[in-house]
């Protein structure tokens, strides 16, 4: 599957993850007006439909309906693979004290790893807060659990910052992190 075929199916599935059931022509050409020809966004809508990964009613030859296959199975597994990724991520970080001690870690490695974990962590912090505007994401009890466990992550990182010998450490990750280091040309 090619990146623009990737890209519309995101967008029918986020167009139906909003608005549940959706006529067909409405759903082209709302995936129209953001990615895509006419002709690849039908083809994309008819091979989700094919695939399973969305359900395709006929009511009459003008009047077709799409609606995502069990919504609620499919935002809770969604939300289960990124609690599983964020408890992986958490495991990593506190693993990471013992580490440092036994394997005595290096000034700049410890600021590499610090920093590495700072930007998983914003990652998927900033994956829920997109997922936050949509009610459905929101309204499951894996969403807080999630968020919750982020919140266990930036504890850990600041107590591993907190925790370094040199008073320059926090100065030094801050310094890594600045968006002002980026090439002016990189930015639009």
């Amino acid at each position: 599957m090619d990146k623009n075929s990737e890209i519309i199916r995101t967008e029918i599935i986020r167009i139906l993850n909003e608005n549940g059931k959706t006529r067909g022509t409405d759903l082209a050409k709302r995936v129209i007006e953001k990615v895509g020809n006419e002709k690849t966004v039908y083809r994309e809508i008819s091979a989700l439909a094919e695939s399973g990964e969305i359900e395709k009613k006929i009511h009459n030859r003008s009047h077709i309906e799409y609606e995502l296959i069990d919504l609620y199975e499919s935002v809770n597994n969604q939300l289960k693979n990124l609690h599983k990724e964020v408890e992986i991520i958490l495991e990593e970080i506190l693993r990471f004290e013992s580490l440092t001690k036994e394997e005595k870690f290096s000034f700049h490695e410890r600021l590499r790893s610090v920093i590495h974990f700072i930007h998983v962590v914003q990652s998927t912090s900033g994956i829920m807060k997109l997922l936050s505007f949509y009610p459905t994401f929101k309204k499951d009890k894996m969403f807080s659990q999630i968020n919750r466990k982020i919140d266990d992550c930036w504890h850990a990182i600041m107590n591993i910052i907190s925790h370094q010998t040199e008073e320059a450490f926090l100065n030094e990750v801050l310094a890594n992190l600045r968006v002002n280091q980026l090439d002016s040309e990189n930015l639009n």
